[in-house]
């Protein structure tokens, strides 16, 4: 009988998570492509473009989409479950709601080692694939868009101006063109019509302009004054353009952004951590040292071993309040600008030093916040399941509604607080597991608390259940009205 069961039980929680999942991971593409859409749009990118940029940013988000899935469907399994009474049925058949969850807390488990192990090896991967190229369609020129009464100056060295176009984009009527590459004055082309074709290697955009003019300003080669003004007609005239740096046409190398903290696994990740940690200690080791040498007298040792040098009993001495009166007035100007001057180039030391210091230990902040990531997004999984199953048994509503609502509270809550504690552990403010594992912190108890609640059939989401606690606050207060009245009179 439980074997049927698990299988129920199972069965009811795949198809939700498989249909929550896609849902869930086309909507934050959809984001990710609604944040970026003004860099995406006029680059002329191509199809294998955009689905390999696709490909690439969904395995990224991958680790994301999991736990919403995983509570959403939870939800959304023993909601309908409980809502159809067969909650109901199975535990008044003796079943606990805990051997009930059972068979879908190790399905949970199951899908964080999953979650863990896309995230150590794929997600790296992923991360620096989507990086890469987003930076070459943010960085890439807008493709050739030549539209009609407007210059078009994307063209390094060239304005183009065309009056109409035929339907076909083809035909190009009342073209003007400048060239904008000579120190006198701009050359331009006039003509009444023209043929526009894009050269079979896709680098060049040719004219085959007929019926115009060609005016032209060439100066003195020796430098001179004296220029020459070319008006130049002709029937036809074919101007090429080049037009290779529009569009994505350079693909940067993976190893430009190998050397990022969210490109790592686990083990490249602890390999850094251990490298910043020795670099930063001794840093801290060899500063003293370093301050020291700084000094002059410190290259010269003692040498008078046990004998002491004679005193000098006079006035002068006898009168001295600080080291400037042990000096003669000649000296002291001389003294005092080195000695300024030579704790000012240390003070500038130990600036830099500090400064490259901070700069390190940011960057072992970063690298821990990525190794715990790893974890906390995995296991995440598991603590929004012992969310999602007692809540689904205790508000007893299926489908996408109520189930919903609920899944996108407690996904916020856990999204905002994991961002909160990641800012604070960039900030200092919090240690890198502390800021990490915020979320989790808060959740679980939540977890524990509706996993009790459930067990015991709570009432907690039902609004009858607070009508009938508010009606009775209500007859108590009326109560306790009526007695003062009786005592008064």
């Amino acid at each position: 009988m439980f074997k049927k069961l698990d299988k129920l039980v199972v069965k009811a929680f795949v198809g939700p998570f498989i249909a929550t999942f896609f849902i869930t991971l086309l909507v934050l593409i959809m984001q990710f492509f609604w944040l970026w859409i003004d860099d995406f749009v006029g680059k002329g990118l191509g199809t294998d473009i955009i689905f390999r940029f696709i490909w690439y940013q969904s395995a990224a988000l991958v680790p994301l989409a999991l736990p919403l899935a995983v509570l959403l469907s939870s939800l959304m399994t023993f909601g309908s479950l409980g809502e159809s009474f067969e909650l109901v049925a199975i535990k008044s058949s003796g079943i606990s709601l805990l051997r009930f969850m059972r068979p879908l807390f190790f399905v949970s488990l199951l899908i964080c080692v999953v979650a863990f192990l896309f995230a150590n090896y794929i997600i790296p991967v992923a991360n620096l694939k989507s990086r890469t190229m987003l930076a070459d369609i943010v960085q890439a020129q807008p493709a050739f868009d030549l539209k009609e009464g407007v210059f078009y100056d994307k063209i390094d060295g060239f304005a183009i101006k065309v009056g109409r176009k035929e339907a076909n984009d083809t035909v190009i009527r009342d073209v003007i063109v400048y060239e904008q590459g000579n120190s006198v004055q701009d050359n331009f082309i006039i003509a009444k019509s023209g043929i526009m074709k894009v050269s079979d290697n896709k680098r060049f955009l040719e004219f085959n302009l007929k019926d115009g003019w060609r005016y032209q300003e060439r100066a003195d080669k020796y430098g001179g004054q004296k220029t020459d003004y070319i008006r130049l007609r002709f029937k036809e005239y074919k101007k090429q353009f080049d037009i290779s740096t529009l569009g994505v046409s350079n693909i940067t190398p993976d190893s430009v952004n190998r050397n990022n903290e969210k490109m790592y696994s686990m083990r490249q990740l602890d390999q850094s951590i251990d490298s910043f940690s020795k670099e930063i200690t001794t840093i801290y080791g060899q500063m003293p040292q370093t301050l020291y040498n700084a000094f002059a007298h410190t290259q010269f040792f003692d040498t008078l071993g046990s004998r002491t040098l004679p005193v000098d009993t006079s006035s002068r001495l006898k009168n001295a309040i600080t080291f400037m009166h042990f000096l003669p007035d000649s000296a002291r100007t001389g003294v005092q600008q080195r000695a300024v001057s030579q704790f000012s180039s240390m003070r500038s030391t130990v600036e830099s030093t500090l400064l490259n210091v901070k700069d390190k230990e940011k960057r072992l902040r970063k690298h821990k916040v990525e190794w715990h990531r790893k974890i906390v997004l995995s296991l995440a999984c598991l603590v929004l399941f012992l969310i999602g199953a007692p809540l689904g048994s205790i508000i007893r509503k299926g489908g996408l509604g109520t189930p919903l609502v609920f899944a996108i509270i407690f996904f916020l809550i856990f999204y905002f607080s994991t961002n909160t504690g990641e800012k604070f552990v960039g900030g200092g403010k919090l240690t890198p597991f502390a800021g990490m594992w915020l979320a989790t912190f808060i959740l679980t108890p939540v977890g524990i608390f509706l996993t009790y609640k459930a067990m015991r059939d709570s009432q907690l989401f039902s609004k009858e259940w607070y009508y009938r606690i508010a009606g009775l606050i209500g007859r108590s207060v009326d109560h306790i009205r009526n007695r003062k009245g009786l005592k008064k009179d």
